[in-house]
């Protein structure tokens, strides 16, 4: 695991959730104060505000990937679109799933809108801390490549 990895697992543990977790580690690189990641990306956790819908992990990827490759036009959708299409497709790949429900398969789930007590049995049942870990990774994996084909 990278030291951003690491960072975004801390992040998690100490409250933050998988999407704030995920886009946090990035924000600096993108040019956004954390408050500002923070608060963008409050409403993604859960799998969107604990719908169980897409993984927070995910969106947090995604958004970091918006921050960094996207543009203020419509002229560069697809290209965009193509990049967030791969990313989704790794992170199915490595986890099985990008749907937040079917990760926590197995773990009684609620989609209620109060978020669960973070206690020791919490950590241990889901796999939320790992797959904040690896989409960090997955991402930053992504950015090398990127950068490696300008050279």
């Amino acid at each position: 695991m990278s030291e951003r990895s690491e960072k975004a697992k801390e992040l998690f543990k100490s409250g933050c959730n998988c999407s704030q977790s995920v886009l946090g580690v990035f924000c600096e690189e993108l040019g956004m104060d954390f408050e500002t990641a923070m608060k963008i990306s409050s409403p993604f956790g859960g799998g969107m505000g604990r719908m169980r819908e897409v993984c927070g992990t995910v969106s947090g990827m995604f958004m970091a990937a918006g921050l960094m490759f996207g543009s203020a036009d419509s002229s560069s959708k697809a290209e965009l679109y193509k990049r967030i299409q791969d990313l989704a497709a790794k992170f199915k790949e490595q986890n099985g799933s990008i749907i937040c429900r079917e990760l926590l398969q197995g773990v009684e789930s609620s989609t209620s809108p109060i978020p669960s007590e973070r206690t020791e049995s919490y950590y241990k049942k889901r796999p939320c801390v790992e797959l904040v870990g690896d989409a960090v990774e997955i991402f930053e994996n992504y950015i090398k490549k990127q950068d490696q084909a300008k050279v």
